[in-house]
């Protein structure tokens, strides 16, 4: 997404900040720096356009606006020409000469997105979605009343929303394309500050259960997981990772009720159900299965787990292996070991976790029904 504020002309030559810090390029008509430009604006070859934008730099090093506006027009050449990292150099010097102007780092945004690097794109949306905020710190000059003051902030406001509501879609996306656990929780952290109250809480907070979940933070994931139920009691990711956590937890109590209202959230039974439904009721009832299972409770956990690996086959190769291991050590403990062999049969065929523990079971099932038990 390309968007780029035509440079206004105006009859002094500066970086005008608006009412909260949020700089707009000006250039005089008929300065030699607007000659210049129109000169360059008029060609046609885009490498001629982008060497002449370079010596006009150089030419008007000492005017921060001429850089500035000359810059993130070199950025926007050599994006064109599919030269990206060019374009992100040339754009972090257009923002070092005018850091509060929100339409460069739009541009930034856009050309981290195509060069696919999350991290610059989550830096340069962090910072614009700080530089619309700054709009309600400004200090009211002594000059302009409170009525004024507050309209002008509005206006201000409502102008630069779109650029905001830009900022914090690309925050998002960079979050959830991040791989890395500790920096994704790092960054929902940051996030959170700029973008309060945003339309992304309830995906954002199931991003950051996930990530404290890998992370193992059982005492935040929790915090996390009982704000985003306070303010959707049918949240069906958080009351997944609730029930998983209390059960590895061996809290069974907390646990049972989260897996069994999933359940209920979840309706995977439906017609309409899609994978994250049946995925999510799945996960409950191998929650219930395995708390059962440990419980000595081995006929409820067996019915679970049916239901359990029913839901999670072809849709979550892990959360199945789960289920259909604690499957296979309920039949074999009541001796069904052709059942439980059949059953683990197809845990051991799945790398992952429970891989190992899959065959040395599986061993033993073989080995009893060899001897006939």
């Amino acid at each position: 997404m390309k968007r780029a504020r035509v440079l206004i002309f105006a009859v002094v030559l500066s970086v005008i900040p608006a009412l909260g810090q949020i700089e707009t390029l000006t250039i005089p008509a008929g300065s030699a720096e607007d000659k210049d430009l129109t000169v360059i604006t008029s060609e046609q070859d885009n490498q001629k356009k982008i060497s002449m934008y370079q010596d006009y730099i150089q030419k008007y090093s000492a005017n921060s606006v001429a850089v500035a506006y000359a810059n993130w027009q070199l950025a926007q050449a050599y994006q064109s020409t599919g030269e990206l990292q060019k374009a992100l150099d040339a754009g972090d010097k257009a923002i070092a000469a005018a850091p509060h102007n929100l339409d460069i780092l739009v541009s930034q945004v856009t050309v981290a997105e195509q060069l696919k690097n999350s991290g610059a794109m989550f830096k340069y949306a962090i910072a614009g979605g700080e530089l619309y905020n700054s709009i309600d710190k400004q200090t009211k000059p002594a000059d302009v009343t409170a009525e004024q003051f507050a309209s002008d902030q509005d206006t201000e406001k409502s102008s630069n929303k779109n650029s905001y509501d830009f900022f914090q879609t690309a925050a998002f996306n960079a979050i959830a394309t991040e791989n890395d656990a500790r920096t994704r929780m790092d960054d929902i952290d940051r996030f959170t500050i700029t973008f309060p109250k945003s339309e992304m809480d309830n995906q954002l907070a199931s991003l950051a259960m996930l990530s404290l979940s890998e992370l193992k933070d059982n005492k935040r994931l929790i915090s996390y997981g009982e704000k985003a139920l306070a303010a959707d009691p049918d949240n069906l990711p958080a009351l997944v990772m609730l029930a998983n956590t209390y059960a590895d937890a061996n809290e069974s109590m907390k646990a049972i009720p989260y897996a069994q209202k999933a359940i209920l959230v979840a309706k995977a039974d439906s017609p309409d159900a899609d994978r994250a439904r049946k995925v999510s009721a799945g996960s409950a009832h191998s929650v219930l299965g395995r708390i059962y299972a440990n419980q000595g409770k081995t006929l409820p956990s067996i019915s679970e787990l049916k239901s359990a690996t029913t839901l999670l086959k072809g849709q979550d190769e892990q959360q199945f292996a789960v289920a259909a291991y604690y499957l296979g050590w309920d039949y074999a403990k009541l001796s069904k070991l052709t059942e439980a062999r059949a059953v683990l049969n197809e845990v051991v065929a799945i790398p992952g976790a429970v891989q190992g523990p899959a065959k040395e079971l599986l061993t033993k099932v073989n080995t009893a029904r060899a001897a006939g038990k």
